[in-house]
């Protein structure tokens, strides 16, 4: 079996932590739910349980797809990268909440983003590269 480019297994690090971070937001919602709505946490305790199931759910689908070499692994990846920033923005700007550390969490985010682009290249390459090993035989 070949193993896995250094960048690869970066990312499969990144999408189980980020995984395993909203099953804990989703656990925490669930279990805490009495106190965050005592203390009138924001966003909702259900908007954090549905946010934390939904990104959990698509990062173990993302993280399979990924681990069997399918050939939509990287367009996945863009997306949910793309719609897990998006949401990470708007949640923080619609909480409204002071955020002191904005710039570190744009430098981040832009450094992630720019990770998964040159990481799909690779997927990408590879997925290509498979189908030229075996060409059908008539």
């Amino acid at each position: 079996m070949k193993k896995h480019p250094f960048r690869v297994t970066l990312l499969y690090l990144l999408v189980l932590t980020l995984s395993a971070w909203n099953g804990l937001r989703l656990w925490t919602a669930l279990a805490w739910r009495n106190a965050l709505d005592e203390f009138s946490a924001r966003p909702a305790t259900t908007i954090i349980a549905i946010s934390g199931a939904v990104w959990m759910i698509t990062g173990i689908i993302l993280i399979w797809s990924i681990w069997q070499k399918k050939a939509w692994a990287a367009k996945l990846l863009i997306g949910v990268a793309t719609g897990y920033s998006v949401w990470y923005w708007s949640e923080r700007l619609i909480a409204k909440t002071p955020h002191p550390n904005w710039l570190f969490a744009v430098i981040v985010n832009l450094a992630l983003i720019t990770f998964i682009l040159f990481t799909t290249k690779r997927l990408t390459r590879e997925a290509h590269e498979r189908e030229n090993e075996n060409p059908k035989i008539e």
